[in-house]
């Protein structure tokens, strides 16, 4: 390794990395995320400096990229499955789609989902939505797994209670499962 400062090191290596970079970026995403990925990509070689090997600056931040690409395209098919989920259960406004074309749970779930306190829908969106643990949501919450544990048994409760309560009312076959659930 050269013997200049850190910060000296990383300025000289920006301008030599920064074009083949967003070259082989842009040649496989669009513009907007090869800006953020390569953004991604100059923040690992300013803190895993010490490990560019020199005389292979270039390649080095070339396979940074492609990893962090790698990670920037499964975060984009998360985010897009998420989307499609919550379109599912819960539709925008403006695009209701024809009766139908609705799955009766959906059409009951949504607006029961609605009816739920907001604590209480949060809980079961970032649980079933997100994915997300009990200990996960407790993170997000800033509360306790055994809190959320809790908060989930009541609001599933509670969710399925306004579930019946819509099915009395429309007079819908009932959608829960055989043990109340």
């Amino acid at each position: 390794m050269t013997l200049l400062p850190a910060r000296a090191r990383f300025e000289a290596l920006v301008p030599e990395v920064v074009e083949p970079v967003r070259r082989y970026l842009v040649r496989r995403v669009d513009a907007a995320t090869a800006d953020e990925v390569l953004g991604d990509v100059l923040l690992v070689l300013w803190r895993r400096l010490d490990d560019v090997p020199a005389g292979d600056e270039v390649p080095w931040a070339v396979g940074v990229a492609r990893l962090q690409l790698s990670n920037a395209l499964r975060s984009m098919r998360r985010r897009d499955r998420l989307v499609a989920r919550i379109v599912t259960v819960d539709p925008p406004t403006e695009s209701v789609p024809e009766a139908d074309e609705v799955d009766p749970r959906v059409a009951l779930v949504a607006p029961a989902l609605a009816r739920l306190r907001e604590v209480d829908a949060e809980v079961l969106r970032l649980h079933v939505w997100d994915e997300l643990t009990v200990a996960q949501t407790a993170a997000v919450l800033g509360t306790t797994p055994n809190a959320v544990s809790i908060r989930l048994h009541r609001a599933r409760r509670r969710l399925a209670d306004e579930i019946r309560k819509a099915e009395a009312r429309d007079g819908h076959a009932p959608v829960t499962g055989g043990d109340g659930r």
